[in-house]
């Protein structure tokens, strides 16, 4: 308590509000079970850093100054890994995880355990709708640019406007990993937006959905889709890494360690490693990055205009991404004469199974007998592969300037 008083009138408000947002994030993840895994340790994380503390004290576990103040930080712009190992709190030692890029790709083995690219295989236009639903990152990024040339008190470069972007894939991993190397300082912010809009798919998609398809359209019925051999599904992961490590090499900590953990799951010859990345490395990289990221999310840092333009940003940008999905849904409906449900189409971002869920849900209510969810999951992973390689795009353009 003395802590707070002592911080001065607008500071010790800046904390209440800070408090006030982590304990709103605790009850969206608690109670309405909004994205629990990821919500709960980021809003714990956040009231961590912002409960008032003496200045100095050894209580404190996250020192942002660490990673953003350059006069801790070695030739003014690498972050002195030596000095936090010294000097650091617990979470500022974890956080070398999310900095280094440590954490986004080992969660990308466990996704790889825990996906079937299957339904891609069976159908490879699937990719097109996947590549389709990266329109929101695109259109965002540049829409980023023209409000910072609009609003004064809002500053994006092209490295914030790319950050800001990749919320449009609906990945919450690949949005930590462009955000680390483009705009550290925004990661709180984008980090919050890209979980809490994968949390609120259900609530998002589905009025889209409606709003760029027709009825008779929602009620089509699709083939199902042939089988697909052990031999298909091993060769998959290792043909989609080589031409990624190709064409866009910057993808390759993402897509690669997602097609490494599929290959264990496919070959059958490792299910030690397989259960381990499904479970124990999840539940443990998930954990450690949430609160982490969480903490990061002090009041200086959050409390301001940008934070605003990015939630709003990060909105449009899924919102596009959808769209885009749909649209692309829309025209193979039209070419195949009605062979293919548009609402597929909205499964192409990347947040792998609610994506598909949704698709299932709205096909169902306007068709009971309609089965949407595994023709859903082809653009779904497809959007997976589509975030990462729209991440490496980022990175290779941006990361060097």
């Amino acid at each position: 308590m003395y802590a707070l008083i002592s911080s001065g009138g607008i500071d010790a408000v800046k904390t209440i509000i800070m408090i006030a947002i982590a304990c709103v994030l605790l009850y969206l993840a608690i109670v309405k079970k909004f994205e629990p895994l990821l919500l709960l340790p980021i809003a714990f994380g956040m009231l961590l850093s912002n409960l008032p503390m003496i200045k100095d004290s050894s209580a404190i576990m996250m020192h942002t100054e660490f990673f953003t103040n350059p006069e801790y930080m070695t030739d003014g712009k690498y972050i002195n890994v030596g000095y936090i190992c010294q000097h650091g709190g617990l979470l500022d030692l974890l956080y070398l995880g999310v900095k280094l890029g440590i954490y986004p790709p080992l969660i990308f083995v466990g996704i790889g355990c825990m996906t079937d690219f299957g339904p891609l295989i069976a159908n490879p236009k699937s990719i097109l709708l996947g590549a389709a639903a990266q329109f929101g990152v695109f259109f965002t990024f540049v829409g980023a640019l023209v409000l910072s040339a609009l609003v004064p008190s809002i500053n994006f470069g092209i490295k914030e406007a790319a950050s800001i972007g990749i919320i449009g894939g609906a990945d919450g991993p690949t949005a930590i990993y462009v955000t680390k190397s483009l705009a550290p300082a925004l990661l709180p912010a984008i980090a919050v937006a890209a979980y809490s809009y994968m949390a609120l798919i259900p609530v998002i998609q589905p009025p889209i959905m409606k709003l760029m398809t027709r009825k008779k359209d929602r009620m089509i019925v699709m083939e199902q889709l042939r089988p697909v051999s052990k031999t298909e599904k091993i060769l998959f992961p290792i043909i989609v890494t080589i031409i990624v490590a190709l064409i866009i090499p910057d993808a390759v900590s993402l897509v690669g360690c997602l097609m490494l953990g599929n290959l264990m799951k496919e070959s059958g010859v490792v299910e030690r490693l397989t259960k381990m990345a499904q479970n124990e490395l999840m539940n443990i990289i998930t954990l450690f990055l949430g609160v982490t990221v969480g903490a990061t999310a002090t009041a200086s840092s959050f409390l301001s205009a940008q934070t605003i333009g990015i939630i709003v940003l990060g909105l449009i940008a899924f919102c596009f991404s959808t769209a885009g999905g749909l649209f692309l849904g829309d025209i193979m409906c039209w070419v195949t004469k009605g062979k293919v449900n548009p609402l597929i189409g909205s499964a192409g971002v990347s947040a792998v199974p609610m994506a598909a869920r949704v698709s299932q849900t709205v096909g169902q209510k306007e068709n009971p007998s309609n089965f949407l969810l595994m023709h859903a999951m082809g653009p779904n992973v497809a959007g997976v592969i589509g975030s990462a390689v729209a991440a490496g795009v980022f990175l290779a353009m941006f990361g060097n300037l």
